[in-house]
């Protein structure tokens, strides 16, 4: 088990790790992925076929590392993946407001959300990928814009820009 320690210095960060310790195959995934290194396939013998968005999970939330497998002579190599951490210190502080909306983020069923990340799509795709002209134009505070950013497949939160996820 690797023996790193995690730091978090952004509470929008434990909206992505909120999410996974609450559910079971992802947190399954990531205790099998602390003991050795592990491909997609090998993984899914061992938690099932939730294996690929498993670790499409905590890939975004930066909590494994992958490698390529040497394969045998004629063989295509595979890539295989480890957990980078075994601890977590947070070190921030936020308002309780912001909190309990990092928290309902979390929680939240995708529907909920649906409509306001759309917004933040449709800005984003427009230009404005500023966190700050997103907090002017949809009304909303910085954390909670970066939370459903960190949430959402679609988006990635880099500095105080929010982009497309797969752009650069």
């Amino acid at each position: 088990m690797p023996k790193r320690t995690r730091i978090i210095n952004d509470p929008a960060d434990l909206v992505p790790l909120l999410q996974i310790f609450s559910t079971g195959a992802y947190k399954k995934a990531l205790h099998e992925l602390s003991t050795d290194w592990k491909t997609e396939q090998e993984l899914e013998k061992l938690i099932g076929s939730d294996a690929g968005k498993s670790l499409e999970a905590l890939q975004k939330c930066g909590l494994i590392e992958s490698r390529w497998r040497m394969p045998e002579s004629g063989e295509t190599p595979d890539k295989e993946f480890h957990a980078s951490y075994s601890r977590v210190q947070a070190n921030f502080q936020c308002g309780l407001d912001d909190l309990s909306d990092l928290i309902m983020i979390a929680f939240a069923h995708e529907d909920s959300l649906r409509e306001t990340t759309e917004k933040i799509l449709e800005e984003v795709k427009s230009g404005n990928t500023s966190l700050i002209g997103l907090c002017r134009t949809l009304n909303r505070e910085a954390l909670f814009i970066k939370g459903v950013a960190k949430r959402s497949n679609e988006l990635v939160v880099r500095g105080q820009r929010i982009e497309l996820a797969g752009e650069r």
